[in-house]
């Protein structure tokens, strides 16, 4: 009966669960809501639903504490209804209106928890091309100009997903400025994605001069996914950037996206605004390192997973290859995607070694 079941369920929530199972969990879904939301359902159609009835039980929670004036419990409900109302959404590309209102609550519940996370934060616009890039500043500890990590987020990242990411930063006393690039989050619905991604990092970088809290000449660059390919892009043209960590970058995204599921391939077509896949495959053939990566002069941390089968290893040992600046490479043994099973292997240790690179005292 149960293996019956189990064969009814839909090909997609297979691959959801089966691609990005670790990530939920170790992003901070907890273990007991991520397989009870999965087991529930059948058909990808109740995805977004499902996820957003748990988020629902978590944003009640913080809006209660909120009301009680318990802001630290609010805090944390109200970030993990944001990252439930996320993974709600996240590869839900084929039913828009549900997917915005499911970020809609993504945003909100985020917003409520910034002002009282041990480490606070503020939303913030980005100037960009006449319009603008939402990110979330976040300050460590301390007073004067802090260096910040610029992170970038992947195909289906928005900020609100990158709170534990920020954590570990924010705690070794590094500003985080996460932002929804093109084709990302807020961005997503009115700007595409791009290949030159170095134009949106470069908005970012200019606007970290207009804060006098933030030190422009210590920026470091992380992305995570997709994200890895941007920040390294990026690297190789923003000279501003002192130090860049990629986690499971594609060195040729075109080579990848043929590879992906279609989940992932289905969602890239939506977000580059392409009307088939046949152009979004076109827009794929921008997103490459190839005669890029040698311009990466500054020190770069490249991680891969050696059982990743949406970005395979030989993506990260292609990039420190290449590169001409100082490199670290790390594959992570029995890692998956971003070896989100084995995070122990290098979130922390990246996050050292950038504070490292950006002159921060150890702790």
């Amino acid at each position: 009966m149960e293996t019956a079941a189990k064969s009814a369920k839909d090909k997609r929530i297979e691959i959801a669960i089966h691609s990005w199972g670790p990530r939920f969990v170790s992003s901070g879904v907890p273990l007991t809501d991520f397989e009870e939301v999965t087991a529930g359902i059948s058909r990808w159609d109740e995805w977004c639903e499902a996820w957003s009835a748990r988020a629902a039980i978590h944003e009640e929670l913080g809006r209660k504490s909120l009301d009680e004036g318990c802001k630290l419990s609010a805090g944390e409900h109200l970030t993990r209804a944001a990252l439930l109302y996320h993974f709600g959404k996240f590869m839900f590309v084929h039913d828009l209106e549900q997917m915005k209102r499911a970020h809609r609550k993504v945003i909100e519940c985020r917003q409520l928890a910034l002002p009282h996370l041990p480490f606070p934060g503020e939303r913030v616009e980005i100037p960009y091309q006449a319009k603008h890039l939402a990110a979330t500043l976040r300050k460590a500890r301390g007073s004067g100009r802090q260096p910040v990590v610029v992170m970038c987020v992947g195909l289906d990242s928005t900020k609100e997903e990158m709170d534990v990411y920020e954590n570990i930063f924010l705690s070794r006393g590094m500003a985080t400025l996460t932002f929804d690039g093109p084709g990302q989050g807020e961005a997503e619905y009115d700007i595409p994605i791009r290949g030159d991604y170095e134009v949106a990092v470069k908005a970012v970088a200019d606007y970290i001069q207009t804060r006098a809290d933030l030190d422009a000449e210590r920026i470091g660059l992380w992305g995570v996914s997709l994200g890895g390919y941007y920040a390294a892009r990026a690297a190789a043209f923003e000279k501003r950037v002192q130090a860049c960590i990629s986690l499971s970058g594609p060195y040729n995204w075109l080579e990848t996206f043929d590879g992906r599921n279609e989940l992932s391939r289905e969602a890239f077509r939506v977000r580059s605004h392409s009307k088939t896949i046949e152009l979004a495959r076109e827009v794929a053939k921008t997103l490459t390192l190839e005669g890029v990566a040698k311009n990466i002069t500054c020190p770069i941390y490249v991680v891969g997973g050696e059982i990743d089968h949406l970005t395979p290893p030989h993506n990260a040992k292609r990039i420190a290859s290449e590169v001409s600046g100082p490199c670290e490479l790390l594959i992570v043994k029995g890692g998956n995607h971003v070896a989100n099973n084995r995070r122990y292997m290098f979130q922390t240790q990246t996050a050292d070694w950038m504070a490292k690179q950006l002159g921060v005292p150890k702790v």
